[in-house]
This record gives C-alpha cells, sequence and structure tokens, in this order.
C-alpha cells in the first residue's frame, strides 16, 4: 500500500509540475535597447579598454514606423510621450550632470517628451518602473527643457537614441521618423 501511495505521489507532483511550467512571452514588435555615454562602454570595459566611467545610459523600446503618420498622429502633438513603446524610457546618470542649468543627481529617472512642431519639451521625472505615459505625474519631474526640433532629410524607421560627445559633456539625440533632437547634458 504504500507502495502505491508513493507512485500515486510521485505521479501527482510530475503532473503539476508538467502543467506549472511557464510559456515564455512572444518576442515584441518593438525591442528593448541600450546606449551608454560613452558609448560602447560595456564591451571597452570587458576588453579592458575603458578610459572614463560611465556618465549615463538610457533603456527604451523602439517601435518601427512601418508607413504609418508618427508625430500629429500615432505620437500626439503636445501630449506627454513615454519616448518609446511599452514600458517609458529610463535614463540613469551614474554622476551628478547638469541639464538646462538645472542640477541632476546620481540615480535613475524615467524620461519623456512633449512633441511639438518646432519644439519638444524633454522632461526628466523621479517615478520608474512605469508603462507608458498613464500614470504620469508633473509633481515628480526633476527637470523640463525646451529642445528645437531639427528636420533630417532621411527617414530613421525604427526610434533610436543615442549619446555623442560635446566639448562640455554630451548630448543626448533622438531620431525617429524625419524628426531629429538633441538633448544636451553637461558633466
Amino acid at each position: 500500500m504504500k507502495y502505491l501511495i508513493a507512485i500515486v505521489t510521485v505521479f501527482s507532483f510530475s503532473f503539476l509540475a508538467a502543467q506549472a511550467q511557464s510559456k515564455l512571452p512572444e518576442i515584441d514588435k518593438s525591442p528593448m535597447d541600450m546606449s551608454y555615454f560613452p558609448n560602447r562602454y560595456p564591451v571597452d570595459k570587458i576588453q579592458g579598454k575603458t578610459t572614463e566611467p560611465p556618465v549615463a545610459r538610457v533603456v527604451y523600446s523602439r517601435p518601427q514606423k512601418s508607413n504609418r503618420e508618427i508625430f500629429g498622429k500615432l505620437v500626439e502633438y503636445g501630449k506627454v510621450w513615454r519616448m518609446g513603446a511599452n514600458e517609458a524610457a529610463e535614463i540613469e546618470f551614474f554622476a551628478d550632470v547638469t541639464i538646462n542649468n538645472t542640477k541632476v543627481k546620481k540615480g535613475r529617472y524615467t524620461m519623456y517628451g512633449i512633441p511639438g512642431t518646432d519644439n519638444w519639451t524633454i522632461i526628466i521625472n523621479k517615478e520608474t518602473d512605469t508603462w507608458g505615459s498613464y500614470k504620469y505625474d508633473e509633481k515628480n519631474d526633476v527637470v523640463r527643457t525646451e529642445v528645437p526640433v531639427k528636420k533630417q532629410s532621411e527617414v530613421t524607421e525604427a526610434f533610436a537614441m543615442a549619446f555623442d560627445k560635446t566639448d562640455g559633456g554630451a548630448s543626448l539625440v533622438i531620431a525617429w521618423d524625419d524628426v531629429q533632437l538633441s538633448l544636451p547634458i553637461v558633466f
């Protein structure tokens, strides 16, 4: 009898374990990406080629244009946008920086934008780990700054963000469709 109970118990646990296996999610249409300043920091670090510590990184999802009208239609003018797809874009500073004469302390933040035809408002916000911009709260803003829109002659198919070195620090270049922005960061 004990043998029969042991066999039934083993089969029961085996059945439950097989049912509990998780199904992996499908591949997202807007893959997540990450950009560092200095560029290539993680690769240079493992190769022993780093000459300076990291200052910033941005983590964001990359929606595709896919023959859609982006600005003014998919991404509405004058409304807070998550700067990508899915989770709101996050920017992390590994050192204190200055954006538009405002000191921003070392730490992780959410980045939002308010698109306009000629200028965008870029927002650095204390609230993190959020999806979209549905729970955006202006009370948590650390800095807001206006940046001009530069029209590109070539279309950027996938939303992109990357850092460019400047004399006083770096600029976070943001591009999608025929629009390009540059957020100056001083450090």
